[in-house]
């Protein structure tokens, strides 16, 4: 029997199935975004004369802004909910993701990248607020199923990108048939999501920690482990999301069809797992899963290291795929078991480490690569994939540690 099992489970009301639905609909919204505009990252290269060097700080601009956005976004959502911010931001980013497509120049590309960071914090932040809302409602495990479908929603926008090309529609028409439906969407779930009164609920087994009509202050420490499994975590997604392929090509010499092969089996395997993954953690409890996903991570990590052949490296990516994929939503998952009023500062804070993870594992395996070579280069996720397993002990539910402050809540 894990942990969580240890805590009567509430039976759902009508009311916390439609908030479900509608957090399913902001995570599909947010991988479809996500995706459109990623896919078409050599595109916008080409249209704007754009050099490797330009493009790579056009891409850094995205994940430093969407930090910031994160933490507006947790603030923000203390005071007047989670649903508030997501009925601003998830349009703003479908926006700016089509406004990137009709910049005539690099000025106003650089302007919707700005745009499209603050709405990627806002999102990432304020529909993980929500999923954490909802598990709290439904008593058990739940937030990897959104995840789940954020990772269908990311491929259906590559499928609709690879369609799109070959229909020959221009960036601004491929954007906009994909984003404002998206966005009408997003707006209409909007209604459905908790309010800030429900959403700013503390459960029975916390009510001792946070008074009534207060937002409790969260304490930095027990969030740390969380932080840096997730910083850890998107050092390795980054590292396969930029390098996988080049990889592929220099080390084992894949031939062009073999090579999208790595990251398509990345993929693949974080879906699946993720399709499962609210289950395994209602059976073994969130540390336990957490800490077999860093091993695993770390298995496949070693497989890429020190695969002689194209077939072995694909079947590491696999496995790195398995491992990491648990590791984002038991993160979140743990941030709102630690913030007592359920006001969203642990997981705004948690979901900040996701950008510094995707820049630092961009830079540290760029880095290390130009100074040795790919195999070595991919030795620095492997060793912070093995560090996961110890962080793993933070997982543990255990009683939260109010901060030294708190800030009175308006609806």
């Amino acid at each position: 029997m894990s942990a969580e099992d240890t805590v009567p489970t509430p039976r759902p009301t009508p009311r916390d199935r439609q908030a479900r639905l509608a957090t399913f609909a902001v995570f599909f919204v947010q991988g479809l975004t996500f995706a459109t505009l990623l896919t078409h990252v050599d595109a916008l290269q080409r249209k704007h004369g754009l050099s490797d060097g330009e493009l790579t700080i056009l891409l850094l601009v995205v994940p430093v802004i969407a930090g910031a956005g994160s933490v507006l976004a947790g603030a923000a959502a203390s005071r007047w909910g989670s649903r508030t911010i997501l009925r601003v931001v998830q349009p703003l980013a479908c926006a700016a993701v089509v406004l990137a497509g009709l910049a005539p120049n690099v000025p106003t590309l650089v302007a919707a990248n700005v745009l499209f960071g603050l709405g990627l914090g806002g999102v990432d932040a304020g529909m993980n607020m929500q999923g954490v809302a909802v598990e709290r409602e439904y008593g058990r495990a739940v937030l990897t199923g959104f995840h789940a479908l954020w990772s269908v929603a990311a491929v259906a926008g590559a499928l609709w990108a690879s369609a799109a090309a070959t229909l020959g529609l221009t960036l601004p028409v491929m954007f906009a048939i994909a984003l404002v439906p998206a966005a009408a969407v997003s707006v209409l779930s909007s209604f459905r999501l908790y309010r800030p009164e429900e959403e700013h609920r503390a459960s029975p087994s916390r009510e001792e920690n946070a008074p009534a009509g207060t937002a409790a202050g969260v304490a930095w420490r027990p969030i740390i482990p969380l932080c840096l499994a997730m910083a850890f975590l998107y050092v390795g997604d980054s590292s396969i999301s930029n390098f996988g392929s080049v990889f592929m090509g220099k080390v084992v010499h894949a031939s062009a069809g073999v090579i999208p092969l790595a990251l398509g089996a990345y993929q693949l395997t974080t879906f699946l797992v993720r399709v499962g993954g609210d289950f395994a953690v209602r059976r073994w409890g969130s540390a336990a899963i957490v800490r077999a996903g860093g091993a695993v991570a770390t298995l496949g990590f070693v497989a890429i290291v020190t695969a002689p052949t194209a077939p072995l490296a694909i079947a590491g990516f696999a496995l790195t795929g398995i491992g990491l994929s648990v590791i984002a939503p038991q993160s979140f998952s743990a941030a709102g078991r630690l913030d007592p009023a359920g006001t969203g500062v642990a997981i705004a804070r948690v979901n900040m480490f996701n950008y510094v993870g995707f820049i630092v594992g961009a830079a540290l395996v760029g880095g290390i690569a130009d100074a040795s070579d790919y195999r070595v280069a991919f030795g620095a996720p492997l060793v912070l994939a093995a560090a996961i397993i110890l962080l793993a002990r933070g997982f543990q539910p255990r009683t939260a540690e109010p901060g030294p402050t708190a800030a009175p809540l308006t609806s």
